[in-house]
């Protein structure tokens, strides 16, 4: 199995996936620590995939998204972003959207909590 069939086998068998330095109890990076963050504060349940325990998939990842940053946020098998984006979907509210659009459960007033507190 290649590196890309992996992770299209990871980012297809779980609705959330955070591909990630570290794990999402040992974040290894800021960048990676702050996506998890929210994830966990909000409530969502999700897979978390350590690219630094596999080259092949650290890079795979960058190549299966083209996009040349981790970590890499995944909502049934589809892309969202990195950082950056997924912290502004967050205090936009668009992240709520998506993730009730795709039937993910979390608690919208932890949500809620997050940017009233960065208002």
């Amino acid at each position: 199995m290649t590196a890309t069939d992996t992770i299209r086998d990871t980012v297809t068998k779980n609705d959330v996936v955070l591909f990630m330095k570290g794990t999402k109890m040992m974040p290894q990076c800021g960048f990676s620590s702050r996506v998890a963050g929210v994830l966990n504060y909000i409530g969502v349940d999700f897979a978390d995939v350590n690219v630094l325990a596999d080259p092949e998939i650290r890079q795979g990842i960058k190549d299966y998204s083209d996009w040349p940053t981790i970590p890499q946020l995944y909502v049934k098998g589809e892309f969202v972003g990195g950082c950056d984006i997924v912290t502004e979907m967050m205090l936009s509210g668009e992240l709520d959207t998506l993730l009730e659009s795709n039937g993910i459960a979390f608690d919208k007033s932890a949500a809620d909590k997050v940017r009233e507190a960065n208002a």
